[in-house]
């Protein structure tokens, strides 16, 4: 069992603290921050995306209808995901079936989120004859911020967060959430503060490359979503590094990085390639 001393009393009083609770209740019904952190997370996407969008020249509530098909989506795709990559909280000795539905408890993988509701967008997108470029370029930079957002949820869980530090920005854990052979006080990283701060520098720098490749080239063309998943990649595999929860392993290294290596790869491939081609930003399909 490991041993880890405790932080120094100064390191201590400078701490993150975890939120004292996650839940309240109206009545009967619980209010959960996990659940409230995705929302808001939607909630901010939905907004800007369709602010955005329009400013392109989209027409209004489209970005709405999209939503209202890929965001359920997403979540379903998003669990689907951490169910499989982890099985044996479900499926193994211990496990137990009937918490898949739980989603309130965390658990939620983002690439099967963004891969099914992607599909979802694209689908409607497809239907109403609206090029998928300018909607994919719209929705990038909200997508950081929500997912900034939700983090959040995994602060008022006190989940997924990283090894010891001493450093003074460390999580304090409460000792009911604190995991097996690390002592009462110890100070974690806050992996769900990096990669808050990360998601929303890399906003920011989306929204500076599309105006440099604008200026540019006279058009993005979709190329916003494929440099958001290098962005968003690039800063998940050394924050993955850093969580000590329980991931499958391949080859010594968290089946996420694995994950983000392969999709960081193709985000770089898909934005050379389009750099390649000639570019538009028109909304509405030419081809009747």
């Amino acid at each position: 069992m490991p041993v880890t001393p405790l932080a120094p009393a100064a390191v201590l009083a400078a701490s993150i603290p975890s939120p004292a609770r996650g839940v309240w209740h109206l009545g009967p019904f619980p209010l959960r921050a996990y659940a409230l952190c995705i929302l808001a997370g939607v909630f901010v996407a939905v907004w800007w995306t369709d602010r955005r969008y329009r400013a392109a020249g989209g027409e209004a509530d489209q970005v709405l209808d999209v939503a209202l098909l890929a965001v359920p989506a997403g979540i379903v795709g998003a669990r689907l995901y951490h169910v499989v990559t982890s099985p044996d909280a479900y499926f193994g000795a211990h496990g137990n079936p009937a918490l898949i539905p739980q989603i309130w408890r965390g658990g939620l993988g983002v690439w099967g989120g963004i891969f099914f509701g992607a599909l979802a967008a694209a689908w409607l997108l497809r239907r109403r004859r609206l090029r998928w470029a300018p909607f994919a370029d719209a929705v990038a930079p909200a997508l950081l911020v929500a997912q900034a957002i939700g983090r959040l949820g995994n602060w008022f869980n006190q989940e997924l967060f990283g090894s010891p530090t001493t450093l003074p920005w460390g999580l304090r854990i409460d000792d009911a959430h604190l995991p097996a052979g690390y002592a009462s006080g110890t100070l974690f990283h806050p992996t769900f503060l990096y990669e808050a701060l990360w998601n929303l520098v890399g906003a920011a720098f989306l929204i500076w490359l599309e105006r440099r490749l604008r200026r540019r080239d006279g058009a993005v063309g979709g190329r916003l979503l494929w440099a958001y998943l290098m962005v968003y990649t690039a800063g998940r595999v050394w924050i993955e590094c850093l969580r000590i929860d329980d991931a499958q392993l391949i080859a010594g290294l968290r089946l996420n990085v694995w994950t983000s290596i392969l999709i960081f790869l193709v985000g770089l491939v898909c934005f050379v390639v389009v750099s390649r081609r000639p570019l538009h930003d028109e909304i509405t399909c030419e081809q009747r």
